[in-house]
């Protein structure tokens, strides 16, 4: 929440007119160049500076760009506290859930070459997820079958009734399945998680042993990582390649996002120390465990710098194509900022729906936000956070390292 607030700001701060069209590079600009006010971008770097002295996290990287440049990219705080080592702009980040809105581009490139459609159900890319079950919540019941035990808590109490259809790939881009999003699912996936060695070859065919959460397109319900690891999997199977040697071949190479990596980069000056909130102040938190070179979690595995997100976002904002490159049709794009589970879905809030890995703010005066009818993002939960306004050719990044 403290990213989406200081991203708010960006929003209140950038002072936008329509004009042009983005171009192909994203250089530099000062900000009037590109209809932005610089009196204003000053506002930003008062609030992170507040949020920094309060202790919400060490520090930050904001980036606001507009028509294809940069207008702001600033650096401030801490990487380290125990160093005491200042921001620097180039500043590697765990993105964590920032990594599902490329993944969703990657399926949507699938898309496009034919080989995978959004009503396509799961079976047809894992056969294992033939008969998936639902559960339903009985408190006299007794404890599912496969339910693990963990961390001391009781296995919930349910019953399992067949799908009423099957999960398909619409489902797991809207969070609309049930896959892994709630008490019982959370608590049964515990029993078939990846080890530390295992792909995700290896996890998504057991994931048929976990019920899901509720009926598929019936809710909206947030799957942290499991949903978007299947859609990694898809992306696999129809590409024939790992999803990290596609991301990199088929995205990362061709934007020039020479910093966006799944393999942690170990003893890199430029990796910010992550941290956690508690009574006694920040304190030094560790990596989750399927961060370790092996396991691709589409659901929040990827590392990034502000200026290599920026470049995706530019290309989205750009209608798929960015510097000579065109990754995704003017159309995809659309597809992807439309709305797939209305706000009017349980579990979503009035005035933001959700499209194709990404919420839409499709009222604003009912979301209580600056950001215009149509702007598309996601979140992290390390604290990252973007956005891209279409309409005005705008893409706004905040990064912090704090959960």
């Amino acid at each position: 929440m403290k990213a989406i607030r200081t991203l708010a700001a960006l929003g209140i701060a950038c002072a936008v007119f329509l004009a042009g069209q983005l171009l192909a590079a994203a250089p530099m600009a000062k900000p009037e160049d590109v209809g932005i006010s610089s009196a204003r971008l000053k506002r930003v770097d008062e609030l992170v500076q507040r949020h920094v002295d309060a202790g919400s996290f060490t520090g930050a990287v904001t980036l606001v760009a507009r028509n294809g440049r940069i207008a702001r990219l600033e650096a401030q705080g801490l990487m380290d506290l125990e160093h005491k080592t200042p921001m620097r702009k180039d500043a590697i980040f765990r993105i964590m859930s920032m990594t599902k809105p490329i993944v969703g581009t990657a399926i949507l490139m699938m898309m496009e070459e034919g080989k995978v459609r959004l009503q396509d159900p799961i079976s047809r890319f894992v056969p294992e997820w033939k008969n998936m079950v639902v559960a339903v919540p009985q408190d006299d019941a007794p404890s599912g079958p496969g339910a693990a035990p963990g961390n001391g808590a009781p296995a919930p109490k349910y019953y399992t009734v067949p799908a009423e259809r099957e999960v398909t790939v619409r489902d797991l881009l809207t969070h609309t399945s049930g896959l892994v999003s709630g008490r019982i699912s959370g608590y049964v996936n515990r029993s078939v998680a990846a080890g530390p060695k295992e792909t995700l070859a290896d996890y998504v065919p057991r994931l048929n042993r976990v019920p899901l959460e509720f009926q598929p397109g019936t809710r909206w319900a947030y799957s942290a990582t499991a949903g978007f690891d299947v859609l990694s999997r898809i992306v696999e199977v129809t590409s024939g390649m790992p999803i990290n040697e596609f991301l990199k071949k088929r995205l990362f190479d061709p934007l020039e996002m020479r910093d966006t990596t799944y393999i942690p980069p170990k003893n890199d000056p430029r990796l910010v120390t992550r941290y956690t909130r508690s009574a006694n102040g920040l304190q030094p938190a560790e990596d989750p465990a399927f961060m370790n070179g092996v396991y691709f979690s589409g659901g929040g595995g990827l590392f990034s710098t502000a200026t290599d997100y920026a470049q995706f976002g530019l290309m989205l904002a750009n209608g798929g194509e960015l510097n000579g490159r065109r990754i995704l049709s003017p159309r995809a794009v659309e597809l992807m900022g439309s709305v797939f589970a209305p706000d009017t879905l349980p579990g979503r809030p009035a005035g933001e729906s959700y499209g194709l890995s990404v919420r839409v703010v499709t009222d604003p005066a009912a979301r209580n936000t600056f950001l215009t009818q149509g702007s598309f993002g996601w979140s992290g939960a390390f604290g990252t956070h973007f956005w891209v306004d279409p309409k005005k050719h705008l893409v706004a990044i905040a990064m912090t390292q704090t959960s």
